[in-house]
């Protein structure tokens, strides 16, 4: 047996098992390739779970969601209004105190309105937009929507950016009795190509963690404050 020594008592000797540099490398090379090589079989699922499931019902108005200024949301909803899902269409757009002054983001609305040949627009001010801005902006939406007794919208949505704006609006404007029904709006860009480009993995990997923010923080946060 050992003979006990004060050395023993604060200190005892252990054996450690390193890796070598053939393993990390290896490691790092499968850890690599293995995603790229299956790519076809979990970039589309988990791109879609960004998504809104698209439930296309006629509704009291249509609602863009105007954050990104895109073109294509315009010219869908030009289509669902003349396919007769909404007879009004809600452009939010930032607004000065003056209701009656111009700002850019409605003069760039005001383009792709006339481009899209928008009928039976309504535009939306929005006074402030302060952090977090989807929710605060969400807010100033409900509070139109009381006003012009409003009880269902379609809103029309980028495609990645769905999940996030369908629950934000799905938790503000249900607090205030309003049913909200999604339509994504994809472009180039899809849940089935996006791991092909640069841009669409930016894209992808920005929107989930700002849907994981939203989820997680901002939502839950929100309501316990509301709570008291």
């Amino acid at each position: 047996m050992r003979r006990q020594t004060w050395i023993n008592i604060f200190f005892r000797r252990s054996q450690c098992l390193k890796t070598t540099w053939t393993f990390r490398v290896a490691f790092v090379l499968l850890a690599t390739l293995i995603p790229l090589a299956t790519r076809s079989l979990w970039a589309p699922p988990f791109a879609r779970t960004l998504t809104c499931q698209e439930h296309l019902t006629p509704a009291d108005a249509i609602l863009i969601d105007n954050f990104d200024q895109n073109y294509l949301l315009f010219e869908r909803a030009a289509a669902l209004h003349n396919a007769g899902y909404g007879s009004r269409v809600l452009v939010p757009a930032s607004s000065s105190a003056d209701p009656q002054a111009p700002t850019l983001e409605k003069a760039i609305a005001d383009v792709m309105i006339r481009i899209a040949h928008l009928k039976s627009t309504e535009t939306v001010p929005i006074q402030e937009q302060l952090e977090p801005i989807s929710l605060n902006v969400a807010y100033q939406i409900r509070d139109y929507l009381r006003a012009e007794q409003i009880r269902s919208v379609l809103l029309v949505t980028s495609g990645f950016r769905a999940r996030r704006a369908a629950l934000i609006y799905g938790a503000i404007l249900g607090e205030g009795g309003v049913a909200v029904s999604c339509e994504p709006v994809f472009g180039t860009t899809t849940p089935e190509n996006w791991i092909g480009t640069w841009h669409g993995m930016q894209d992808v990997t920005l929107q989930f963690l700002k849907l994981n923010y939203y989820r997680m923080y901002v939502l839950p946060f929100d309501r316990r404050a509301a709570q008291r």
